[in-house]
């Protein structure tokens, strides 16, 4: 699939800091004294909250005015077009470390690094802007109105209207951004996009389609010999796989991949609707950390369910209230899987529970499931607990939810999406169990297919 980088096309902003130099005239000739005033106001709402104003449908914030009140958040941001592979965008994020939402912004503007280093604090006044999701890039944009764009870049003689630096008293406040690990498995999730994460033990993939990436430059070149935007497939001990993606334009054109593996650090981004969306931007070399020579030893699987049935790997499904009950959907394409197919007309509370697994003996574990979702209703809940369980009602035991990634096209059977790998370090030196719980009420019930329970360990 051929998926062009969506910076050199995308929505802008940049950052200008007003500064305020004054200088203090004595007998002791004393270096100028430099202050810095904020531009605009404090914030009158997070990013997280700004964000939330749409579900991804273009919006415009009202300008401010008697009745719209100025709109204004705090971020940080953590791209750099530096290294070449950011094109008159800025990626930012709510918070420097654990952040909960990223957007992006595009400028007409170039080497934006230099007065917005990755770590600036940036403050966004909203009012005028355009807000969503991009319908070609699908990421989540600010932006103004534009003719040829659904959201358009600011140009640069009006972007210190929009995005000013946040002082710390002598400059532009700079905060260490701490990314957050993840797994490979656990990036394909909106709530990435546009922050910054870490893949511990990850390498770039032997070969992908019969070619060898060991000893390629990050990027490949055309006919006449000019480098081009390209990807290179990375992957980690638990088989989970991803994208970089490197424009031609990057600086690291001299980079060879080694046979090593590491960490590697990355604004997680996609272009495009599909499950191959999914791309993510290092911002130079140095987010290459792949110090240990040879390859990873893989993540070995002791729970691995298909759901040809709920005998075998010893689940127990119980029905607490309603007439619906979990089954084995034998419908479609990627059948078997286990199905809960709630009906309206009454409250359903139904149970899918799985047999004890020990985790003993590991220094790592992660769980893993897929599912995919068809009409409006209360959400499937995944849980684990340590509680014996020898059958009958399981509400009485001590569960404890996880925070997994559901599907949530409830428009159709889009196909199953990950949960990403759940880590389950607290219970190592345990048995567990995991389960299921689906809810309908009479007038919402979904349907859920849940397929590819795993459970992944290293020695």
């Amino acid at each position: 699939m051929n998926i062009k980088t969506y910076f050199k096309i995308s929505v802008g902003v940049a950052v200008l800091l007003a500064t305020q130099i004054s200088c203090i005239h004595d007998d002791n000739w004393d270096a100028p004294e430099i202050t810095c005033n904020n531009k605009f106001d404090a914030p009158t709402i997070t990013m997280a909250e700004f964000a939330a104003k749409t579900s991804g449908t273009i919006i415009t914030i009202p300008a401010e005015d008697a009745t719209h009140p100025a709109v204004i958040f705090d971020a940080y941001v953590v791209s750099s077009d530096e290294g070449g592979n950011f094109y008159k965008t800025i990626s930012f994020q709510d918070k420097p470390e654990n952040p909960t939402v990223g957007l992006q912004v595009g400028l007409n503007k170039s080497m934006n690094y230099a007065d917005f280093p990755v770590g600036a604090h940036i403050r966004i006044k909203a009012n005028g802007m355009m807000l969503g999701k991009d319908p070609v890039s699908n990421v989540l944009q600010i932006g103004l109105a534009d003719p040829n764009y659904a959201i358009g870049r600011i140009p640069q003689s009006i972007i210190g209207r929009y995005i000013a630096g946040v002082c710390n008293g002598t400059g532009l406040d700079i905060v260490k951004i701490t990314p957050r690990e993840v797994t490979l498995g656990d990036i394909k999730n909106e709530k990435y996009i546009n922050t910054l994460v870490t893949v511990k033990n990850a390498q770039f993939a032997t070969s992908v389609n019969n070619v060898t990436q060991i000893g390629l430059g990050l990027m490949n070149k055309d006919a006449s010999n000019t480098f081009i935007d390209t990807n290179r497939t990375i992957e980690d001990q638990y088989g989970g796989t991803a994208i970089i993606r490197t424009d031609g334009f990057f600086k690291g054109s001299s980079y060879k991949i080694p046979d090593a593996h590491g960490d590697i650090t990355f604004v997680v981004s996609r272009y495009g609707t599909s499950s191959t969306s999914w791309q993510n931007i290092i911002r130079d070399v140095n987010d290459l950390k792949l110090t240990t020579p040879g390859r990873l030893s893989p993540a070995t699987n002791i729970f691995n369910e298909g759901f040809s049935n709920f005998t075998t790997n010893g689940w127990t499904a119980f029905n607490v209230a309603g007439s619906k009950v979990w089954e084995i959907g034998t419908g479609g394409s990627v059948a078997p899987y286990a199905l809960m197919n709630g009906g309206l007309g009454a409250a359903n509370e139904d149970w899918l529970i799985s047999k004890s697994i020990p985790l003993t003996g590991y220094t790592s574990a992660k769980f893993y499931f897929e599912t995919d979702v068809r009409f409006a209703g209360p959400v499937l809940e995944a849980y684990v607990t340590t509680d014996n369980y020898t059958g009958g009602n399981p509400t009485g035991l001590n569960w404890v939810k996880l925070d997994a990634n559901l599907d949530t096209d409830v428009a159709a059977y889009g196909g199953f999406v990950g949960s990403g790998l759940l880590d389950l370090t607290p219970y190592l030196g345990k048995n567990v169990r995991f389960a299921f719980k689906y809810t309908s009420t009479a007038t919402a019930a979904s349907a859920w297919e849940v397929d590819n329970v795993k459970v992944f360990v290293t020695p």
